[in-house]
């Protein structure tokens, strides 16, 4: 592949940048990223990279702002109805940008996101929730409850070898053998769902019993 020269934009823009940073990152890991590969693969000297975004970790930005730029677009079809509907789609177009991009997500949970189209998906259900007449704290404490749920789920479920659920030694653990069978669809859309109802459930009963 041909290279520019330093400084060249050669049509380089910040989109174009994360979006072919996210198809590496999606092809190789994150192990194997680099400023240098990424130039490659542009055509650019790494100089023209730098001249858009400043450095490794900038870039590891604008790969967490592309992938979740896929669930804000996922959202936009139909107004969604009250703070817990507003919730699940973002949780599904959430899961579905994991499965995605499983590479890309650790970065989503390692790294804080505080990018403009992470903070308007909270300022959206937050501001359900409000309009709700939740309790305040139950509010403020919802993103986060709702995130590590989803983050440490999707983290376990679209690693390179995610884990699955042991054989349980009947004599040792008789009551975890007898619930085996319950948790056989690991990583299944339908696990997910019971996961996510749990989770909205427990919102819903602490915003109840703070109003009490």
């Amino acid at each position: 592949m041909t290279r520019r020269t330093q400084g060249t934009s050669a049509g380089l823009d910040r989109r174009r940048i994360a979006a072919a940073a996210v198809a590496l990152v999606d092809r190789d890991g994150l192990e194997r990223f680099g400023v240098r590969r990424l130039a490659l693969e542009l055509g650019v000297d790494p100089m023209s990279i730098y001249h858009h975004i400043k450095g490794k970790a900038a870039l590891m930005d604008a790969v967490s702002e592309a992938v979740l730029a896929e669930v804000a677009a996922a959202m936009t079809d139909d107004a969604p109805d009250g703070w817990e509907e507003i919730a699940r789609r973002t949780a599904y177009s959430y899961r579905e940008m994991a499965y995605r991009h499983p590479r890309a997500f650790p970065l989503l949970v390692t790294r804080a996101q505080t990018s403009p189209v992470a903070v308007s998906a909270l300022e959206e259900l937050v501001t359900a929730m409000r309009e709700a007449g939740l309790p305040g704290q139950v509010v403020a404490d919802a993103p986060m409850v709702l995130f590590s749920f989803l983050n440490g789920h999707l983290l376990a479920r679209t690693s390179d070898a995610p884990s699955a659920v042991p054989a349980f030694d009947a004599t040792e653990y008789p009551s975890m053998a007898a619930l085996a069978p319950l948790m056989a669809d690991f990583g299944s859309l339908a696990e997910f769902d019971r996961m996510l109802d749990a989770v909205l459930a427990g919102i819903t009963v602490r915003a109840a019993r703070h109003g009490d």
